[in-house]
C-alpha cells in the first residue's frame, strides 16, 4: 500500500515553528479535522461509492468486449475531468513508447486524447487517422453536451465519419454523457450511439474511476479490476483508522496547516517519475477547482484556495529548485516516490580512469533517480522549506487507484477545513458563458453587447 511521510514537514526537521509543523499544530487541529471527516462521510459525495460501483465497470466491460477486437485507434473528445484522468492512467500504467508498438505488441488500440480545440493539433490527429476511419473509435465525454471545445470537436468527427462511413457511422462513436438528460444523450439515443453513463452526483474531476476513465483504460488493456480494488483498499483505510493513522487526513490537515497557518499557499507536486507526470497534471485540476473559491459556505466572501504546481525529478531540481530553496518560503512540496519502477537501467562499468564519474560505474538509474530525491528533500530541509512524501510501492493499477482516492478524499477533507463547497466551480462557468456570446449562441445576445467594450483593442496599449 501507498504510504505518507510527513517527519520532514515538521518544524523539528526545517528549525522553524513558523514554516513547520508543531505538536501544538497537530493538537489544535484535531478537533477540526474529526469534524471535517464527519462532513464528509455525512455528505457521502459521489466519488466515494465508485470503487465499489460494480454497475459502471461492467457496462464498460461490455463495450470493451465489444471494441476492442475490431479498434485499432481510441480517440478521446473531451477537456478538463474528461480528458486529464484519461492521459493520467494512460501514462502512468502503459509504457511511454505505446502508442509506436505494432498492433499485436499492444495490448489495445493506440490512444489519442483531444484534450483541446487546437485547431493544428486535430487537424493533424485526424489527418493520420483518415485511412483508418472504419477501424477507430471516437469516445466524446460531456455530461451535457454543452461544453463548447467538446462539441465542437465532436460536430466536426460525426461529419467526417459521416461522409467516410455513410450510415454505419454510430458504430463508430461511444458517448460518455448524462443517464438521461442533455443535448449529447439526445443525439446519441437518436442517431443510436453506444453509451455509458456519468454518475448524476459526480463532478469531472473526480470521475476518473467512473466510466469517463474507465472504459479507455479498459480499451488499452489496463487492468481496472485492480485499479477499483486499490481504490477500495484505499477508501477502508480511510473509513476505519484513527486520524493520525489516516493519509487523507493526516496529508489535509498538513496541506491546511500550511496554507491557513504557516504562509504556504503554493502546493507543488513533484514525482519521481515520469510515469506519474500525467497525475500531477490531474491534480492540478482536482485541487485548483476544488479549493478556489470566492465564498465560504455560509456566504462570506474569501477569495480562499492553494494553488497547485507540477514538478518533476529530478528534472526540475535543474529548473525550480533555485526558486524553492532560496525565493519565497510560501510553498509545501509533496514528493511521489517509487520504490520499484516498472522497469530499470544499469549503468556499464566503463570510465574507470575518471574520478569525476567513477561512482555512477554499475549503478541502477532507480538508485540515481532515489539519490536525487533524497538529496533534494535534504536540500530544502536545510534552507527551512518543508516537505511531505508519498511512498508508492510500485507503479500499478492498484497503486494508482489508491494515489486517486486519497487524493480525492484529501481535497473533500481539505474543502471542510476551509469551510468552501469542493464541487462547484462558479468561476469557470463565466468563461464558458463569455465564450458562448462571443461565438453568437443564442440566448446570450446581452452578454455580447455587454463585453463589445471589453473587446475592442485599443491600439495604444499594443506595442
Amino acid at each position: 500500500m501507498i504510504q505518507l511521510y510527513w517527519k520532514n514537514a515538521t518544524a523539528a526537521v526545517v528549525e522553524d515553528p513558523d514554516s513547520g509543523i508543531t505538536p501544538l499544530d497537530i493538537d489544535q487541529i484535531e478537533p477540526d479535522i474529526r469534524r471535517a471527516l464527519a462532513d464528509v462521510r455525512a455528505q457521502k459525495p459521489g466519488f466515494t461509492d465508485l470503487p465499489i460501483r460494480s454497475e459502471y465497470r461492467d457496462d464498460v466491460m461490455r463495450l470493451v468486449e465489444l471494441y476492442r477486437p475490431t479498434t485499432t485507434d481510441l480517440v478521446i473528445l473531451g477537456i478538463g475531468g474528461s480528458a486529464l484522468g484519461n492521459i493520467a492512467l494512460q501514462t502512468a500504467l502503459n509504457p511511454i513508447c505505446y502508442n509506436l508498438r505494432t498492433d499485436k505488441a499492444r495490448k489495445g488500440p493506440r490512444l489519442f486524447v483531444l484534450d483541446n480545440v487546437d485547431p493544428a493539433s486535430v487537424k493533424t490527429t485526424l489527418n493520420f487517422l483518415s485511412r483508418r476511419l472504419k477501424t477507430t473509435l471516437f469516445n466524446v465525454i460531456s455530461k451535457s453536451g454543452r461544453t463548447a471545445e467538446t462539441a465542437g470537436q465532436f460536430m466536426i468527427v460525426r461529419e467526417l465519419l459521416r461522409k467516410k462511413l455513410g450510415s454505419e457511422f454510430a458504430s463508430r462513436i461511444v458517448a460518455t454523457t448524462d443517464s438521461s438528460n442533455g443535448v449529447l444523450r439526445e443525439i446519441a439515443d437518436t442517431e443510436g450511439y453506444h453509451t455509458l453513463a456519468i454518475p448524476n452526483n459526480v463532478g469531472g474531476r473526480f470521475s476518473v474511476l467512473s466510466p469517463v476513465g474507465l472504459f479507455s483504460a479498459a480499451m488499452c488493456g489496463i487492468d481496472i479490476d485492480e485499479l477499483l480494488a486499490g481504490a477500495a483498499a484505499m477508501r477502508k483505510r480511510i473509513d476505519t483508522t484513527d486520524w493520525l493513522d489516516n493519509p487523507a487526513c493526516t496529508l489535509a490537515a498538513i496541506k491546511y496547516i500550511m496554507f491557513a497557518r504557516k504562509g504556504k499557499p503554493i502546493h507543488v507536486m513533484m514525482p519521481y517519475s515520469n510515469r506519474l507526470a500525467g497525475m500531477a497534471d490531474w491534480y492540478r485540476q482536482l485541487w485548483a477547482e476544488s479549493l478556489g473559491k470566492a465564498e465560504t459556505r455560509d456566504g462570506q466572501k474569501v477569495a480562499v484556495g492553494p494553488t497547485p504546481v507540477r514538478a518533476i525529478g529530478a528534472t526540475d531540481q535543474h529548473s525550480q529548485i533555485q526558486l524553492y530553496r532560496e525565493g519565497p518560503n510560501d510553498k509545501l512540496v509533496v514528493f511521489v516516490e517509487v520504490v520499484k519502477h516498472p522497469g530499470d537501467v544499469r549503468i556499464p562499468d566503463v570510465l574507470a580512469d575518471q574520478p569525476g564519474l567513477s561512482y555512477l560505474r554499475k549503478v541502477k538509474l532507480s538508485k540515481l533517480l532515489a539519490a536525487e530525491k533524497q538529496a533534494t528533500e535534504y536540500a530544502l530541509a536545510v534552507s527551512g522549506r518543508p516537505t511531505v512524501t508519498i511512498r508508492m510501492p510500485n507503479i500499478t493499477p492498484f497503486s494508482i487507484g489508491e494515489f486517486i482516492y486519497l487524493y480525492e478524499f484529501t481535497t473533500a477533507l481539505t474543502a471542510e477545513l476551509l469551510n468552501i463547497n469542493a464541487y462547484d466551480q462558479k468561476a469557470v462557468e463565466l468563461g464558458k458563458e463569455a465564450t458562448f456570446a462571443i461565438m453568437g449562441r443564442e440566448g446570450y445576445d446581452e452578454m455580447a453587447q455587454q463585453m463589445k467594450t471589453f473587446r475592442r483593442m485599443d491600439r495604444r496599449y499594443l506595442v
